[in-house]
């Protein structure tokens, strides 16, 4: 039917109120499992170091005459180790028209945006601490790197072929060389776990980005697909949450800013976030029509015993 002769229409009205919504659609992708896993601790300089220590090989010869003397034995020392901090900074500016203008979802843009930055460096910082990156030490020109997870594994690793360890030597943590890819497969996943027993760990993570968490729901030592309402792990559907590995139950761990080629073990007890300055707010200097604000953190990943976590790396 035709619209009769001067109906008044939206479509062309002059003084029609727009409808923006206060509502800011956010999608970010900011968890941190495993920097929310380990614990922290004070530094007090930007190279931080700790010492490890091991017990000697079990001797099934240890015997004693009646009556004799007794020799001392020789006692390994412990193994002094250190890391590098790094400082995280994001910096805003928003010009001073931006700031009294009247917005939709938010009254400050300066402040909306340093809330963001803030959140950006948390997962900065997860993925420095997953990956294979070494370590670094300032100088006057050179800024300070912290080394990551896998950069720091030596005693319980797979690696495909022409891959090798880096780890901790003369003060600094060098990155593994990767080596050639291969399928993740469960019998990896158990290799590793037999020898991170055997140094004497008990993990309690594995550490993937979201391909590798999906493979690993093939797995045959999964948890059974249901659980007691009374028990606090996730039920088990299509993915894989509870893996009960013969030498205790581990949980994978999906991680948005892990890499695509390794499955990092963990045990959360032996790592931690040395801080040496936490997360700060600052002005800096107003030059003109804008006001800056920036953060900063200094901080270093703490591998407290490289033996009681692993790695699967070299993943295709």
């Amino acid at each position: 039917m035709a619209v009769p002769s001067n109906t008044i229409q939206n479509v062309s009205r002059v003084g029609v109120r727009e409808d923006l919504s206060n509502k800011i659609a956010e999608l970010f992708p900011d968890d941190t499992p495993f920097k929310n896993a380990i614990g922290t601790s004070k530094v007090s300089n930007t190279y931080t170091e700790w010492q490890t220590d091991s017990l000697a090989a079990a001797d099934h010869t240890n015997a004693a005459v009646q009556g004799d003397d007794l020799a001392n034995t020789s006692r390994a020392n412990t193994t002094r180790v250190g890391t590098h901090t790094q400082i995280f900074t994001k910096v805003v500016a928003a010009s001073t028209t931006v700031e009294w203008t009247n917005k939709a979802g938010r009254k400050s843009e300066l402040a909306r945006e340093l809330m963001k930055a803030g959140r950006e460096i948390m997962t900065d910082q997860e993925k420095r601490f997953v990956g294979n990156y070494a370590s670094v030490a300032a100088t006057a020109s050179v800024a300070g790197l912290t080394a990551g997870a896998q950069a720091w594994l030596t005693s319980n690793v797979s690696r495909g072929s022409s891959g090798a360890n880096g780890g901790f030597s003369s003060g600094i943590v060098a990155a593994a060389t990767n080596g050639t890819q291969r399928t993740y497969t469960e019998t990896l996943l158990k290799a590793v776990l037999s020898s991170i027993w055997t140094s004497g760990g008990n993990p309690k993570m594995v550490i993937t980005n979201g391909a590798k968490k999906q493979e690993e729901a093939a797995f045959s030592g999964l948890a059974t697909s249901r659980r007691e309402a009374g028990n606090k792990r996730l039920t088990i559907v299509a993915g894989a949450d509870i893996y009960v590995s013969d030498f205790g139950e581990l949980q994978f761990v999906p991680d948005r800013f892990a890499d695509a080629r390794s499955a990092l073990v963990v045990d959360p007890e032996y790592w931690d976030v040395g801080v040496g300055e936490a997360l700060t707010p600052f002005d800096l200097a107003k030059t003109g029509l804008a006001d800056r604000k920036a953060l900063r953190t200094e901080v270093a990943l703490r591998c407290l015993n490289q033996a009681a976590s692993g790695v699967v790396a070299d993943l295709t």
